[in-house]
């Protein structure tokens, strides 16, 4: 074996660990550049430093790529409602999720954030995914709500009205300038919704 090779071999084994993050920014970044349909499964492989199936190891298909954290990120919505006080109103509960998932988004996510926003607004079939995406988190947290007995309409109400709580802080906090983290965001939503359903 060359040493060549051998310092090949080396530098995969050492780097092995993150393929799946390298793989992630990879796509994101290819996608951001040369367009979702453009950008090749053997393209983002390259640009990560690791072989198509080392990527096939990790995704199905590169759409998956954008979507591949969807378990952990609906969990964190149920958990939350799951393990709110046991007094705590349908809304309440739901807003337990909600403050449960924002440690998904920390500061230093808001970049990476950004980009893939943008890909995906400029993919309707993405576009569709994420709704499906939301929709079944959504539905996550008022099945979480049912279990607490909470009944429906008002189960589903509530999840619903959460997740556009949630969209309009994350909104907010993707958009340029904005320096306010998630947390505070989502509290002024909060606030408008408490306001608009007073009055």
């Amino acid at each position: 074996m060359s040493l060549t090779v051998i310092s090949y071999h080396r530098t995969m084994v050492r780097w092995e660990p993150d393929a799946a993050g390298r793989l992630r920014t990879a796509a994101v970044e290819l996608f951001a550049e040369r367009g979702v349909d453009a950008t090749t499964v053997a393209a983002i492989a390259e640009r990560a430093g690791v072989t198509e199936r080392t990527f096939f190891r990790y995704f199905t298909d590169k759409r998956e790529v954008l979507f591949a954290d969807q378990g952990q990120f609906a969990s964190r919505f149920v958990t939350g409602v799951r393990e709110a006080p046991a007094g705590a109103s349908p809304m309440d509960a739901v807003v337990a999720g909600l403050r449960e998932a924002q440690g998904f988004f920390p500061p230093e996510r808001r970049d990476g954030a950004r980009v893939r926003a943008a890909v995906i607004a400029a993919n309707p079939g993405l576009q569709e995914r994420e709704l499906l995406k939301m929709a079944g988190v959504a539905e996550g947290m008022a099945a979480a709500l049912r279990d607490r007995e909470v009944a429906d309409p008002v189960a589903t109400i509530a999840a619903q009205a959460g997740i556009a709580v949630l969209g309009a802080a994350f909104a907010g906090w993707l958009a340029e300038g904005e320096t306010r983290e998630l947390p505070e965001l989502i509290d002024e939503a909060l606030r408008a919704l408490r306001s608009l359903t007073a009055s």
